[in-house]
């Protein structure tokens, strides 16, 4: 399992429904989701891509997409080991609306969910075999009942594995499960017929700038400017004992 997210949803119902009638969104709708997200930062369009390549986005970029009845937002920088601690700005964005985060790193078999309804947190976990469960927080979800009860363990390698898994199950799994349960599609195992195909789910590219990022070079190529002035100034003595000063190019 190679499955990586970094996914917020803001959605007005169900996000599967509204991801199969999704059409080609726009890019000032989407635009201005971002400006809800990334309140204050710069942005620039880059290239587009679809759902089922862009869940997990290269560093620095964000891939978001705006429909009616949900808005997608996939970038590494929405990625909580706490979920509960989600930015206040990214629920009020939601103005009402449910709120979906799903986070998952298979490098070290991470997950994270949560879900608010009407501005409330209703569920929310994170876990892994070395950090364990960091986060619980409401009734499990019917998708997650199964692994709970143990009907789901990770079945151990006797040549590889010395321990049994840290876990009563695997986060990848269950968060494959989480994201069709949440979002209507998989990213590994076999669709079902009413899954969604997120190779037909656009998304639109920007490339964002942090404003203190931005202030902060500005600031230090101001600086830089003025040393290279200094160094490029000479002060003469006259024989007179007048002072001149000559500009270097």
């Amino acid at each position: 399992m190679g499955a990586k997210t970094a996914l917020l949803a803001y959605a007005d119902g169900d996000v599967a429904s509204a991801l199969r009638e999704a059409g080609e969104p726009t890019a000032e709708g989407t635009a201005a989701l971002i400006a809800h997200v990334f309140p204050g930062w710069g942005m620039a369009r880059t290239e587009d891509e679809v759902l089922g390549e862009l869940t997990y986005p290269p560093e620095g970029l964000t891939y978001a997409t705006s429909f009616p009845g949900v808005d997608l937002v996939c970038d590494r920088r929405l990625m909580f080991d706490r979920p509960s601690e989600l930015p206040p700005h990214l629920l009020e964005a939601a103005a009402g609306r449910r709120v979906i985060l799903h986070a998952m790193y298979s490098v070290s078999d991470w997950l994270a969910f949560a879900v608010w309804e009407e501005g409330r947190l209703r569920r929310s976990l994170s876990l892994s075999p070395d950090g364990g469960i960091v986060e619980n927080i409401g009734d499990p979800f019917p998708f997650e009942m199964s692994y709970w009860a143990g009907d789901r363990p990770v079945e151990s390698d006797p040549e590889w594995d010395e321990e049994p898994y840290a876990l009563p199950f695997h986060p990848l799994e269950l968060g494959n499960e989480a994201l069709r349960a949440l979002f209507g599609f998989l990213l590994e195992g076999r669709p079902l017929p009413e899954d969604v195909d997120p190779g037909k789910v656009p998304l639109l590219g920007f490339d964002l700038t942090d404003p203190d990022t931005s202030r902060r070079a500005q600031e230090r190529a101001a600086l830089e400017e003025a040393a290279r002035r200094v160094q490029r100034r000479s002060l003469h003595l006259g024989s007179d004992g007048s002072r001149s000063e000559a500009v270097g190019g």
